[in-house]
């Protein structure tokens, strides 16, 4: 036998896998293989593990005991290390970890590695009293009268160096404890490797704690192909079955040995009843048949008051601190409870973490499962008034100051401090004591509830959010209470532009809201509003017959003298009376602020100036509307973000506010408005990113336009492509960015806007109208490309249903006209001119357009001075290359948009 064929044999003894061997080698996989070939033949043996035994045979009497493992040692590399570290700092090492972790074969690993004399001691079948006696007779020790055993084994030991392995000492701990600090003291060339669920507790000793395996992936494999040796399954579901099994070694065995009959898919399933999946094994020892087995041997070895509050520990399925382990069990007591917390932990079934613990899953579920039917009720109940007051706590602390610094929290942008940490810590308990409680009136359960959607909501949870307000009115002790969930629900969706699913759970307010005339007449007007002013998916069909007769019902149940109810009346009547779809009447809009102003609620206030602001846009008046939207951003700064009754017209402020900016051409306004960073929808991307993408078309900012209208498109398409309308004009303005690049994608992103609208041509969405002319008329000048001139400026001079860009399209449909010499072109120029009044960016074009009509340079010069002044970078630059001199300069600025010259 060579001398790397002898080493390849102490590795196989050693029971590594050829990838390991060829690792610890520096050779290759398939000269491990042949050497193993060659081993196997020169030994006339069958397999590598007859290998294996052999080579244990050949090293000599040294060590005593050691089970011989029949399979591969996966992983546990570092924890190897950490072990063998540990024994040369320390004369007695323990090893410590829950039950199926691996201690004894990493124990029996190291202990084959040093080559060591001595013992490799068993405790399990050991009982009190005979400690002694086992590790004697590991050692093949008798009695020797007049000596005692004891003095027998010590003398044994005390001759030469030895290292002896004590193996399960977690129900023995006193008397082993004892034992090895007299072998300590009396023999000086002893170590002592323990393995245990808690640590000896006796003077120098040292541990090392066996966390979940990193390798449990590659155990998992290697085991699965011990049962079916073709096995194959993606590695998300690998790691998610392993990530299922905490990464216990022994629950991955079990699991594993289940593939053939189970498949992946199989086995995924049944780890909803992790405990049942994983029982059934064979072996030597029954402790290792199951994981019931192996956390059983550790539950019996506790006394009563730990067991009892390990039983109810199990209720606490995201971890707890002190508090709430005191809640499951308040008959202990709060410093009896922290004793039994530090027991547990020191008997491996509960890890801490800081100031909370948590239990392993299998664990949990083993200590969940042993709360008989009575205890199980008792400790829900106590879990859930637990619950209840700290979600409580923690909706008290929401308007605390957010914290200086953190990406999550400067994401969200508002007052949200250090409560988030808490929340996230708690919130899996918080929702799993919600779900215990039946859909029926308990006035713990609906505070809970009202709580936790509130926390949801301020942690921009918001689907979460709408499903708890749900959950707070079925629990909810009355219909009137219901009610006003459902509208905190309704708050919570139309924050999130989701208006139908507002208007429904509006309307189901109301219906449950009978006993209250008031609270009923609130709903109706708050979904007529809705309908109205945030139309999406089926709303735009909604007859405006309907509309009329729920307000009609509005009105009819109100009871006069409620400023609230009142303004809220008004305001319905001033959007309902528009005349269709996001519309208002201006002088019913008027009203409606004036009555909002005497309530003196900002929100109301802020509700009714938008529908003014829409009132005075869609007559052409677009500096009123934005004058109204100034003062709403001044009316909803101060106002809390965690609120959905003031979240949903916050957001719909920071929506407007850039809308209108762009609506008057102020495109600095514009970009500070939608980078602003208070913005309380953060990323939300239906909603932040659509405005982004705007002002990156019109300001120049093409690179950043494309990048996010991809990702957009990405992500809306992926959620399924939800009812989001008004995000249509957004992918117009991108088919306008790809077509003054000339990439020949414009068709592609007009044809999206389409469908983000929901239509196939523009007849059927006519919010789509103007901004779709705009970007055909703005390309069209581009590149020249004026075949269709004529269609496309009689378009954008017909009626226009989007207010907000019904400047751009007629001011640049009145250039296209110029530019493709229609015989209409002056007076097109005079029919637009009032429309600069209102937007400097038509201002703009259409002096531009005059200096293209009449070749005069200097109106030219002001038109890219103009456009300068906005921020419309790429006009600037295309207006330039219209000056001779000043064509350079222009050239450079397009070629770096990645644009062509016009």
């Amino acid at each position: 036998m060579s001398a790397r064929e002898a080493e390849v044999l102490e590795a196989l003894g050693a029971h590594r896998s050829n990838a390991q061997i060829a690792g610890a080698l520096h050779i290759s996989i398939r000269t491990v293989e042949s050497h193993v070939s060659s081993l196997l033949r020169k030994y006339g043996v069958a397999d590598r593990r007859e290998l294996a035994d052999l080579a244990g045979a050949q090293r000599g009497p040294g060590m005593s005991g050691v089970p011989a493992g029949r399979t591969t040692f996966v992983g546990r590399s570092h924890d190897t290390t950490a072990v063998r570290d540990a024994l040369e700092r320390s004369r007695l090492v323990t090893l410590l970890g829950p039950g199926g972790m691996g201690k004894t074969r990493l124990a029996a690993v190291v202990a084959t590695e040093l080559r060591a004399g001595g013992a490799f001691v068993d405790l399990v079948p050991v009982r009190d009293g005979l400690v002694t006696r086992a590790i004697a007779t590991a050692c093949g020790l008798t009695e020797r009268p007049p000596q005692t055993l004891d003095q027998v084994l010590i003398e044994h030991l005390q001759v030469g160096r030895s290292l002896l392995v004590l193996d399960n000492c977690e129900h023995l701990v006193d008397e082993v404890a004892a034992l090895t600090e007299r072998l300590l003291r009396t023999c000086p060339e002893l170590t002592v490797l323990a393995t245990s669920r808690e640590r000896l507790g006796i003077p120098a000793e040292a541990t090392v704690l066996l966390p979940p395996l990193d390798a449990a992936a590659e155990l998992f494999v290697d085991r699965a192909r011990a049962v079916e040796p073709e096995f194959q399954a993606a590695a998300d579901d690998i790691g998610e079955i392993c990530a299922r099994l905490d990464g216990i070694p022994l629950a991955i065995e079990l699991a594993a040995a289940r593939i053939g009959s189970l498949g992946a898919d199989g086995l995924r399933a049944a780890l909803d009843d992790r405990l049942r999946l994983l029982s059934g094994g064979r072996g030597m020892d029954e402790r290792h048949r199951s994981l019931t087995a192996v956390i059983g041997w550790s539950y019996e070895l506790l006394d009563d008051p730990e067991r009892l509050l390990f039983r109810r520990l199990g209720v606490y399925v995201g971890g707890f601190d002190l508090e709430a382990a005191a809640a499951t069990s308040p008959e202990l007591g709060r410093g009896e409870v922290a004793d039994l917390l530090g027991r547990l932990t020191d008997k491996s079934l509960a890890v801490r973490r800081g100031s909370r613990w948590r239990l392993l899953e299998t664990i949990r579920e083993f200590a969940q499962a042993r709360l008989s039917g009575d205890e199980l009720a008792i400790a829900q109940d106590r879990r859930l008034h637990w619950a209840a007051d700290t979600a409580a706590t923690l909706e008290n602390r929401l308007d605390e100051p957010a914290a200086e610094s953190g990406p999550d929290v400067r994401a969200a942008g508002s007052q949200d401090g250090g409560w988030r940490q808490l929340y996230d810590e708690v919130v899996a308990d918080l929702r799993a004591a919600l779900a215990a409680t039946p859909a029926e009136p308990d006035p713990t359960a609906h505070r809970l509830a009202r709580s936790l959607a509130h926390l949801a909501f301020a942690r921009r949870e918001f689907l979460a959010s709408v499903g708890h307000y749900r959950a707070a009115a079925e629990r909810a002790e009355d219909g009137v209470a219901a009610a006003l969930d459902l509208r905190s629900a309704a708050d919570a969706t139309i924050a999130i532009s989701d208006g139908q699913t507002g208007v429904e759970l509006l309307l189901d307010a109301a219906d449950r809201a009978v006993a209250n005339g008031n609270v009923r007449a609130t709903m109706l007007a708050l979904a007529v509003i809705a309908v109205n002013r945030y139309p999406n998916g089926s709303l735009f069909e909604l007859p405006g017959e309907e509309t009329e007769r729920l307000l009609a019902k509005a009105v009819n149940c109100a009871v006069p003298g409620d400023l609230q109810v009142a303004a809220l009346l008004a305001a319905a009547k001033a959007w309902d009376h528009g005349g269709r779809r996001i519309e208002a009447d201006a002088e019913l809009a008027a009203e409606a602020v004036v009555a909002a102003r005497r309530t003196g609620d900002p929100v109301l206030v802020a509700g009714a100036l938008d529908a003014l602001g829409v009132a005075a846009a869609s007559s052409g008046r677009l500096r009123d509307a934005r004058s109204s939207a100034i003062e709403r951003m001044e009316l909803v700064r101060p106002l809390p973000r965690h609120e959905p009754y003031a979240a949903a017209e916050i957001i719909d402020a920071f929506h407007v506010a850039p809308t209108t900016a762009t609506a008057v051409g102020d495109l600095r306004a514009a970009t500070a408005a939608v980078g602003a960073p208070d913005d309380p929808v953060g990323d939300h991307p239906y909603i932040s990113l659509p405005r982004l993408i705007r002002v990156c078309a019109m300001t120049g900012r093409f690179d950043e336009c494309v990048e996010q209208a991809d990702a957009l498109w990405n992500r809306w398409q992926r959620a399924g492509s939800p009812p989001i309308e008004w995000m249509a004009s957004a992918m117009s303005a991108v088919a306008m960015v790809h077509g003054l690049r000339n990439d020949g994608q414009f068709g592609t992103w007009a044809a999206r806007a389409l469908r983000v609208a929901r239509t196939e041509d523009l007849a059927g969405a006519p919010w789509l109208i103007a901004p779709q002319l705009f970007a055909q008329a703005r390309v069209a000048i581009h590149l020249g490309a004026v075949g269709d001139a004529a269609d496309v400026v009689r378009g954008a001079f017909a009626e226009l249903g989007e207010y907000w860009w019904a400047p751009y399209a007629r001011a640049t449909a009145a250039e296209l006209a110029v530019v493709a010499d229609l015989p209409e072109a002056t007076s097109l120029l005079d029919a637009a001119a009032p429309l600069g009044e209102e937007n400097d960016w038509a201002a703009a074009c259409l002096r531009r357009a005059e200096g293209r009509r009449t070749g005069d340079l200097s109106v030219l010069a002001a038109a890219a001075a103009d456009f300068e002044r906005i921020g419309a970078r790429f006009e600037w630059a295309c207006t330039l290359a219209l000056i001779p001199d000043r064509a350079a300069e222009a050239r450079t600025e397009l070629a770096a948009l990645r644009a062509p010259l016009p």
